[in-house]
């Protein structure tokens, strides 16, 4: 099968072929077109709360470093030496100096300037007139933050952000503004046996509401879900239906500032292409950034996030409660996300057949990826 046959309209479309979900061979080749060439989801900002704070990152094999400067500013870099490509940062620190090498101590402030380095023209020596600090700086990513989430353009050729984004900006123009994770309690990740773009289709649609979410289908039924699919670089649903969370004595999550009144009774649920599932809803968003581990595992990494500042001790209930009920719906998800996967091996499945009515938002995506890897060829 060919992926012309991808790119036809819907009712004679057929998705992608098996081998995108399990070919290594693909996988290799998606992470350079669909991943490093466009702005692609890694971390939280809230990974890197205060300045001096560094999360490594593994990014489909790529060692990537957050770093919270003094300033504010959450810089990327390359998480190795420029000596000998020694990773630099192998697990969350919060550094209490320079960024500091553990093979031969050459240390780089938090901007990732080289600022020491000890005994390079010999004993007590820390400098040599063939090395010029100012050209053995930190490789430093492509990055931008929006809605609490860190983005890196690793070829550093894409679009500025918000043009290549324009039309997903737009849409949630309202939120533009600050995202606050609800600390250690709206937090949550777990492994998943599935390729990475079954985890996208599956956020995309409301059609399996009912028989793999029936709890969720008597609170936000199907027939007032509606598709998203007007843009070429993102899909989802909505739900007309959104019901804020209350605790025993009726209190709610403050509402975000300033937005219409069609937020109400709606939430939207919507894939960002490659890797973020994002939701929004009057008192709350979720993000979830997935991390593909290889052609079959999906790191899953999930967060909630509020108008204020509600990590403190008379929310945690509520916090808890909201990240458990959104927790328990992913987990509902696993035993469809994971069955496609291994349904994928069955070397008769031809892509499957799409519904023209219900299957929109995930045609959308198979022509996104169809596209970017045709235009790459």
């Amino acid at each position: 099968m060919h992926l012309d046959d991808v790119l036809q309209p819907i009712e004679t479309a057929r998705g992608l072929p098996n081998a995108h979900y399990i070919s290594p061979e693909i996988y290799a080749r998606e992470k350079d077109i669909l991943f490093f060439k466009n702005w692609s989801a890694i971390a939280f900002e809230g990974d890197v709360p205060k300045a001096g704070d560094s999360f490594p990152i593994d990014f489909m094999g790529m060692p990537l470093l957050l770093v919270r400067d003094k300033g504010g500013e959450v810089n990327v870099f390359q998480n190795t030496c420029r000596h000998r490509g020694m990773i630099l940062v192998d697990k969350p620190t919060h550094l209490k100096g320079p960024i500091r090498c553990p093979y031969h101590s050459w240390c780089y402030d938090h901007g990732g300037e080289l600022v020491r380095t000890p005994y390079v023209g010999g004993v007590n020596k820390d400098s040599h007139d063939a090395l010029d600090p100012s050209e053995l700086s930190l490789f430093k990513i492509r990055s931008h933050i929006w809605h609490g989430v860190v983005f890196v353009n690793i070829s550093g050729d894409a679009e500025n952000f918000d043009v290549a984004h324009a039309d997903m900006l737009s849409r949630w123009a309202e939120f533009d503004q600050p995202f606050h994770i609800g600390g250690d309690a709206s937090r949550n990740e777990m492994t998943v046996k599935t390729n990475w773009k079954l985890a996208i289709e599956n956020y995309c649609e409301s059609y399996h509401l009912p028989w793999i979410h029936p709890e969720l289908n008597e609170i936000s039924p199907i027939d007032v879900h509606y598709d998203i699919y007007d843009s070429a670089n993102f899909s989802g649903q909505g739900s007309r239906n959104y019901r804020q969370l209350k605790d025993e004595n009726g209190r709610v999550f403050p509402d975000f500032k300033n937005i219409s009144d069609k937020w109400d009774r709606t939430g939207e649920y919507i894939s960002y292409f490659p890797n973020l599932l994002l939701g929004v809803h009057r008192d709350h968003a979720l993000a979830m950034i997935l991390l593909p581990q290889g052609p079959e595992e999906t790191l899953e990494r999930m967060a909630m996030f509020y108008a204020e500042d509600l990590d403190t001790p008379d929310w945690q209930g509520m916090l808890r409660e909201n990240a458990r009920i959104w927790t328990n719906i992913f987990n509902e998800d696993l035993g469809v996300v994971e069955g496609m996967q291994k349904g994928r091996h069955g070397p008769f499945f031809d892509g499957g057949k799409f519904s023209p009515v219900m299957d929109n938002p995930t045609h959308v995506f198979h022509k996104w990826v169809a596209r970017h890897m045709q235009a790459a060829e």
